[in-house]
């Protein structure tokens, strides 16, 4: 009687969601061969440079039905999914193999260690430990769906071979040769655009200021008739404005933003704890209590010195000029400029190398309970390669456990 043949599974991409999906492979098959191709020589590149180098490797947010809200494109599909592998879920794991995380204030969570070497050891050793193979340097050049499995054409350093397998999970991330790869396997792709970047704006009210930070600022896109709106944290930069509330709008605006070559209008409310009223009154009560003193000299409403006296001349308020010769007018107008401040955006930052894409295979033929292609058995996908993506904060990540997790549960079934 001839021995049962050993099963292949083939996963390509060596990030996050690749090595992830490898591991809950060869965990669910043990008696099966997992193979993992990289077209680099360097693996888990995002792991490596997230949250500058520490890896924000989740979210403190442990309710499926708020943590898909984090998410500009595949909330909707990533609801039943997160049912089943969420960042609670992910935190076990991690701790199982020996990695604590910790959680910061604003809910982002990191190994305990702030470094991110934490966690590819942790996924190397994981790796080894099941018996995946890791093979470095080998670049697919094309997949063939057979009677039989799938043919994979592999180039290593200039020569080509054949690999074969049952069955494929794709995880290259963002990158253009994995969507080809599933276009020719006829899958949809939604064109990818630029997600999570800062705003180029060149303003006098900001010139000089990089470095300060607004602890929490309402922002409003107003792009192609459509207004997005966001709430966070705010950082001036020198080529113009970041931070989570920045990141979050260009997130959730991608698509809206490419489309209009990144030029837009941006309303910021730089004190939305404090109502128009609130300042109207405050700024009477300081012209009362302090006529001879100039507006200049001290800053009001928790707002920043340096930002105060910059935004002063914009109203005509001269560093010179004390209380008493401050106009009503001069006094809204100010009011105006705290509360709904206008800024032209004129182009895209990038947001350092953690790159994040709006776009991938269209979701429509992904069946999200598997993970499994409906145009094609056999075929898998996870991670970033999908037309998902997540605000910063961990959930990028997440998308790559929970979607990698689900594949290599089922991968085989």
């Amino acid at each position: 009687m001839e021995p049962k043949k050993k099963m292949d599974i083939v996963v390509i991409g060596g990030g996050a969601a690749g090595y992830f999906g490898a591991i809950r492979a060869a965990a669910m098959h043990p008696d099966a061969r997992v193979t993992l191709l990289e077209a680099t020589r360097k693996p888990l590149t995002k792991v490596r440079v997230s949250g500058g180098g520490r890896c924000n490797v989740t979210h403190h947010c442990f309710d499926p039905a708020i943590l898909v809200q984090r998410y500009p494109r595949g909330g909707k599909e990533l609801r039943g999914a997160f049912a089943r592998f969420q960042p609670k879920d992910t935190v076990a794991w991690f701790e199982s193999k020996g990695v604590q995380l910790k959680i910061e204030g604003d809910g982002r969570m990191f190994p305990v260690t702030d470094d991110s070497k934490t966690i590819i050891d942790c996924l190397e050793r994981e790796v080894e430990t099941r018996g995946v193979i890791i093979k470095l340097g080998n670049m697919v050049r094309s997949i063939v769906r057979g009677p039989n499995g799938f043919e994979i054409n592999v180039k290593i350093a200039g020569d080509e071979s054949i690999v074969t397998a049952d069955a494929v999970l794709l995880t290259t991330g963002g990158m253009p040769g994995g969507f080809q790869l599933a276009g020719s396997l006829g899958h949809t792709i939604m064109a990818p655009v630029p997600s999570l970047f800062t705003f180029v704006v060149k303003d006098s009210r900001i010139d000089g200021l990089s470095g300060i930070s607004f602890p929490e600022v309402k922002g409003e896109l107003i792009c192609g008739g459509v207004t997005l709106k966001q709430t966070g944290p705010l950082l001036i930069t020198h080529w113009g404005l970041s931070g989570p509330v920045i990141l979050k709008l260009s997130a959730f605006g991608a698509r809206l933003l490419h489309e209009c070559d990144y030029q837009a209008k941006l309303h910021l409310d730089f004190v939305p704890h404090l109502t128009a009223l609130d300042l109207e009154v405050g700024l009477r009560a300081e012209k009362e209590s302090r006529p001879k003193q100039c507006p200049a000299n001290h800053s009001l409403f928790k707002v920043t010195r340096r930002f105060w006296s910059q935004i002063l001349p914009s109203v005509g308020i001269g560093p010179d000029l004390p209380w008493s010769d401050v106009t009503r007018v001069q006094m809204m107008q100010l009011i105006d400029t705290l509360k709904h401040a206008t800024f032209q955006i004129s182009g895209k930052g990038e947001f350092k190398e953690e790159f994040v894409t709006a776009g991938g295979v269209s979701l429509k033929e992904i069946d999200f309970r598997t993970m499994q292609s409906k145009i094609c058995a056999g075929l898998y996908f996870a991670g970033e390669i999908l037309d998902v993506d997540g605000i910063t904060g961990g959930y990028n990540f997440q998308n790559a456990w929970t979607t990698s997790w689900i594949a290599g549960s089922n991968i085989l079934e």
